[in-house]
């Protein structure tokens, strides 16, 4: 593929999605073509998946039906989406993506890990990050900053995942740095638990180290 894939990855609270707006805005204004996506979701296809999945009135949902849905939305996201964009030279940034259903469906819901992985290889057509930033906080305190963000903007047609107790947001924590010790090449992990600019600061200065391809050595100040 001709162009950079990142995916950004986190507990609920952790800010990646801002995060990952910021770094959009810094590299358009460094002439980077950027596709910007997210999962679930993406396509229209994937919006209406996303639409039931994250439903506090999907209650009774069952794990594998989670993770079916979900690798779903991602096959066509990937052929929709992402392959074209990489295809082109494009850098996606791309808000969650395959490791979510490792972290989720497998350290959250308990489904057997490999199952999952094969699945996402299937979805993806092997199609992988070159770089999968997992922005990282304690879960009490990303779960106080998830509920108090749903209040505010009136998000609870998507506050399905809040509603579910502070065990399951730390096996999903134990799952994201289980995968970043699994594949250092791959994964970095920043910590999120500072406000928004100190955050940001850390994430350009990763991505000078491990992403020389977005070209962000002098990014210092922008």
């Amino acid at each position: 593929m001709k162009g950079f894939f990142l995916t950004v990855e986190g507990i609920e609270g952790s800010g990646k999605t801002t995060q990952l707006q910021r770094l959009a805005k810094l590299l358009r204004s460094r002439g980077h073509s950027c596709v910007v996506t997210k999962e679930p979701g993406g396509t229209p296809i994937g919006d209406r998946v996303r639409a039931i999945l994250l439903d506090p009135q999907a209650e009774g949902m069952d794990p594998a039906v989670e993770l079916f849905l979900l690798a779903a939305s991602r096959r066509q996201h990937v052929i929709d989406v992402i392959q074209p964009a990489l295809e082109a030279g494009a850098t996606v940034l791309c808000d969650r993506f395959a490791d979510a259903s490792v972290a989720y469906q497998g350290f959250g819901r308990a489904i057997e890990l490999q199952k999952i992985r094969d699945l996402n290889d299937w979805a993806t057509s092997g199609i992988y990050p070159d770089l999968t930033v997992i922005f990282d906080l304690s879960e009490a305190d990303g779960l106080d900053r998830a509920r108090r963000r749903n209040a505010k903007e009136n998000l609870y047609a998507e506050s399905r995942l809040e509603g579910e107790d502070l065990a399951f947001h730390r096996r999903v924590r134990e799952g994201y740095l289980s995968l970043a010790k699994e594949d250092e090449r791959r994964f970095a992990v920043v910590d999120a638990t500072d406000g928004v600019d100190v955050v940001f600061e850390r994430l350009k200065a990763l991505l000078v180290e491990r992403a020389p391809k977005l070209k962000l050595g002098d990014a210092e100040g922008a």
